[in-house]
């Protein structure tokens, strides 16, 4: 009787299910345990490693079964060269896509540990994604034979043909490059551009940059290059903190000294007692001009963020109104005196 394992496609079936058996165990037994383990812990690295060889130890298990399975008695060698060409870019490729993985972490969590909780831009994750991906590329081709000198030239050369038919793209491409560098314009500010276009940068891509309006939290595309050109006022950077300005008018009649240290009482109260408010900054009241009904000044006072001046300017005016009233402070509507010219003799 004769064995069943002494049969050479017995042999390719058993090396070819066993390597994706191993695989399997180890991604959903082994690997699955350490990294619930890694997620216990403070160290970030070993989480990221662990998530960039995801689903990747079956398919190299998977291939090492069927390359011994390929070395199992007389097969026709054209299509074992062929299965052997397939199972390296496989595994190559697999590896690639790890370290695609891996460089696309590494520039998130680098960018997050430089700038608190901001991750980096889209477009910086790809770059670093494509700059793996390239290598890796290439790699495969010099492990399938394949000459790499002449392909680069071909690539130079159509590259410019490219590059004319896609100038549009390619700058706004290079802008976005142009804005992560020179870090104006991060993630999570607060921007306001010439254009009057206004909001917090949600991303930044290879061909535009994505602006959440608020508060109704819209999203404006604006290209890179619309972007990298405009004249553009940030909120957020360098600092978050700002200063919100508010116009009142008084009386004529009004006792200017009096009207300041109320007016600067109310202010201190709602700096201390609103959320957002810096109470540690004393509010700023400035008498500006002789209007045509009221003496006008500004009062200025300092917040936490651009999402904090919204309250604190609600709470003040509504305060103020409240206070002038039992103060007796008058805020005077404006009056226009107009005189009707006699109608035209008959």
């Amino acid at each position: 009787m004769i064995d069943f394992l002494e049969l050479p496609w017995a042999q390719r079936l058993v090396f070819g299910l066993g390597g994706l058996t191993l695989g399997f165990l180890i991604e959903y037994v082994v690997v699955d345990r350490v990294r619930h383990f890694a997620e216990r812990t403070r160290f970030k690295w070993d989480d990221l490693i662990l998530s960039a060889l995801r689903g990747l130890p079956t398919v190299w298990l998977g291939a090492a079964g069927l390359y011994l399975a390929l070395n199992v008695g007389e097969l026709d060698p054209r299509f074992t060269g062929t299965l052997f060409s397939v199972l390296t870019v496989v595994s190559i490729g697999a590896a690639v896509l790890a370290g695609m993985r891996l460089a696309g972490g590494m520039v998130e969590m680098l960018s997050t540990e430089a700038a608190g909780a901001m991750q980096s831009p889209t477009l910086v994750v790809n770059l670093a994604k494509l700059a793996v991906g390239v290598l890796g590329a290439f790699i495969i081709l010099q492990n399938l034979g394949i000459e790499i000198t002449a392909l680069i030239t071909a690539l130079g050369i159509g590259g410019l043909a490219v590059a004319l038919a896609l100038q549009d793209t390619l700058g706004n491409l290079f802008a976005g490059v142009q804005i992560i560098l020179a870090r104006v314009v991060r993630r999570q500010d607060y921007v306001r551009l010439s254009s009057g276009e206004e909001g917090w940068v949600s991303d930044v891509r290879a061909r535009h940059t994505t602006i959440e309006t608020f508060p109704d939290g819209n999203l404006v595309t604006v290209p890179n290059a619309t972007l990298a050109s405009s004249i553009v006022k940030n909120f957020t950077f360098p600092n978050q903190a700002l200063w919100v300005t508010i116009e009142v008018g008084v009386s004529y009649a009004s006792d200017l000294g009096h009207v300041e240290k109320v007016t600067t009482d109310v202010a201190r109260q709602v700096l201390a007692e609103v959320e957002g408010g810096v109470k540690e900054q004393e509010p700023v009241m400035v008498y500006r001009a002789f209007g045509s009904s009221s003496i006008d000044f500004e009062v200025r006072l300092k917040v936490q963020d651009f999402r904090s001046q919204g309250p604190v300017r609600h709470e003040f005016i509504k305060r103020l109104h409240q206070r002038y009233g039992s103060e007796g402070i008058e805020i005077p509507f404006p009056i226009r005196t107009v005189i009707m010219k006699g109608q035209p003799p008959s």
